[in-house]
């Protein structure tokens, strides 16, 4: 496989969250360059978070194990513990089935960037910590409910 050309990448904005939750994602594109490269096994992302965007709603995942690594800027870890500032060099794991929530909060003034390395579990679930919602994830298709399995409300998403 030769060298990935980023330039020629899409760039991915928005998000698969139902509403309330999809627009807070503003801020955040992402190259899929794992796809991009044809690999299967696992992915690769190079994320940007605008100033003030955030990566995500905090999560876990149950059969993916993630790792990240801020190449460009800095960003804040936000976990259970509380928050934890990271600068290009910085790397954090979140094995799966570990319950500790976790997302990056672009809190400066400039963009920055990460590289997150992920599982390509053929069945996943992930549970959000803040807010009553969990995905499960089978192939490409995504279902959303509350934590307990039950439907979501009229406009969120179900």
């Amino acid at each position: 496989m030769p060298k990935l050309d980023l330039s020629k990448l899409p760039v991915r904005t928005g998000s698969i969250y139902p509403e309330p939750y999809a627009s807070q994602m503003a801020g955040r594109s992402s190259l899929r360059l794992g796809d991009a490269g044809g690999l299967t096994q696992f992915g690769a992302n190079l994320v940007t978070l605008q100033p003030g965007a955030k990566s995500s709603l905090r999560h876990w995942h149950q059969h993916e194990d993630e790792f990240v690594m801020i190449t460009k800027g800095e960003c804040t870890l936000v976990q259970d513990a509380g928050p934890t500032l990271m600068r290009a060099g910085d790397c954090a794991a979140f094995p799966a089935g570990v319950a500790d929530g976790h997302h990056f909060i672009n809190q400066s003034g400039a963009v920055a960037e990460f590289l997150v390395i992920g599982t390509k579990a053929a069945h996943e679930v992930a549970t959000y910590s803040d807010v009553d919602l969990r995905v499960e994830i089978t192939g490409k298709t995504a279902n959303f409910t509350r934590r307990d399995g039950s439907p979501l409300d009229q406009g969120e998403g179900a």
